[in-house]
């Protein structure tokens, strides 16, 4: 909880650093404190699946939910990770925590294969002591990727398309991350569906064919 996220406001504009106790109490959120933040989605080539994580139950903010792949922060802490220009510290951050969750090899996420789609700004409440008050980048990767869970992080994983993420949804046994059905409901399904429908000439489902389908200029609001 040392570790130090990067501070913006609306317009994701950086204004300073705090840690991550400090962002991640409601309290502070309650007066408007804001951080950067990405959620990164990773699709299989070969079927254009989505793999999911459920975090663990150790968790301080949302234990035990399911969400997208990867979800954390750039930190002020990395200079890299602070470069704004073509959202270059947010991939870094992005590769960074893939490992660290997912025991993925940062050979299989490069930087320059994340798909940017847009930013949306939410807040969130977890326990009542805990919430979440972030701007999020969106980012898509299209890889073959070798899973090694860190157990710290999360409790399970899996690989689902649309309709068995649907049925997961449906089930009201399962919990999910906020953000994640905000995404889902509002942007995942419609570019999930550009994604499988703008496939290569060799039959494989490629992030980088998304380019035009999102306004990745703005935060939005959610």
């Amino acid at each position: 909880m040392e570790e130090r996220c990067i501070l913006v406001d609306e317009q994701d504009n950086a204004i300073g650093a705090a840690d991550k106790k400090t962002c991640h109490l409601m309290e502070n959120i309650n007066k408007g404190l804001l951080h950067r933040a990405f959620s990164a989605f990773i699709f299989r080539p070969s079927d254009g699946k989505l793999l999911l994580q459920q975090r663990a139950s150790e968790k301080i903010t949302f234990p035990d939910m399911w969400t997208n792949t990867c979800c954390s922060h750039p930190l002020d802490d990395f200079e890299e990770e602070k470069i704004e220009q073509d959202q270059l510290g947010v991939r870094i951050a992005a590769s960074r925590k893939l490992e660290h969750e997912l025991g993925i090899p940062r050979s299989q996420t490069p930087v320059d294969q994340f798909h940017y789609l847009t930013r949306i700004h939410y807040l969130a409440p977890s326990n009542g002591l805990w919430g979440e008050h972030e701007v999020d980048y969106i980012l898509f990767m299209t890889a073959d990727v070798t899973v090694t869970p860190n157990t710290n992080e999360i409790r399970d994983y899996k690989w689902v398309d649309k309709v068995e993420l649907q049925n997961m949804f449906d089930n009201t046994s399962n919990s999910f991350t906020p953000w994640f059905k905000l995404i889902a409901r509002d942007f995942l399904f419609g570019w999930w569906d550009e994604l499988l429908n703008r496939k290569g000439v060799d039959g494989l489902v490629h992030a980088k064919n998304l380019v035009g389908v999102a306004d990745g200029s703005r935060v939005i609001k959610m």
